[in-house]
């Protein structure tokens, strides 16, 4: 889910731009730009999945919980495949390459409620991806690369206190980047009857 207050007018669309930028800017289409966000983080964890070796089921209808991921193995002492939950979030508001360690993001609570409940069958965790304000600049693609930007990271909201009256700020550590390594990890650890 794209958590972001857009610009009235969103971000720069072709029409929008003067005569010189209008030639090279691609026409965008008009989907809100939230709508967009989610595409593109959902397209991010699908690309971390497929390289990780997880499947993925999206619940329906979503209550609260966007996806479910899942990951096979006859390492996992647990069982054979196990499976954790995924909220994505996705936002413009935070710039890349987040100063101090950590991020704070802002959920509201009871949301926060959902992911910190403990203890539970199924874990969770939260996914935050930090995007460029201009749609121009989310997606890069060339013959040696395909480049999504900027970066998704995880936390793990377990046991986290509500502590605002209608929205809590998290922290979320940027040493936690989500690619494939990271969620063979998770899945590791989960496999072993651990948290992520």
């Amino acid at each position: 889910m794209a958590l972001a207050q857009p610009d009235p007018g969103g971000p720069a669309r072709a029409e929008d731009l003067g005569p010189a930028s209008r030639r090279n800017a691609p026409l965008r289409g008009s989907l809100a730009t939230t709508a967009c966000m989610e595409t593109l983080q959902v397209g991010y964890l699908h690309a971390v999945a497929a390289a990780a070796g997880c499947s993925l089921s999206q619940p329906f209808p979503d209550n609260g919980i966007d996806w479910h991921v899942s990951h096979g193995a006859a390492a996992h002492t647990v069982d054979d495949e196990v499976t954790i939950k995924v909220q994505l979030k996705c936002t413009y508001q935070i710039p890349p390459h987040p100063a101090g360690g950590a991020f704070s993001f802002t959920l509201d609570n009871a949301h926060l409620v959902k992911l910190a409940r403990t203890p539970v069958s199924v874990h969770k965790i939260l996914v935050v991806m930090l995007v460029p304000r201009s749609q121009d600049e989310w997606l890069s693609a060339g013959p040696g690369s395909l480049d999504l930007r900027h970066c998704c990271y995880w936390t793990n909201l377990a046991g986290h206190a509500v502590t605002g009256r209608y929205r809590t700020t998290v922290r979320i550590d940027t040493s936690r980047i989500f690619d494939d390594r990271a969620l063979c990890e998770i899945m590791a650890r989960v496999g072993a009857g651990g948290r992520p």
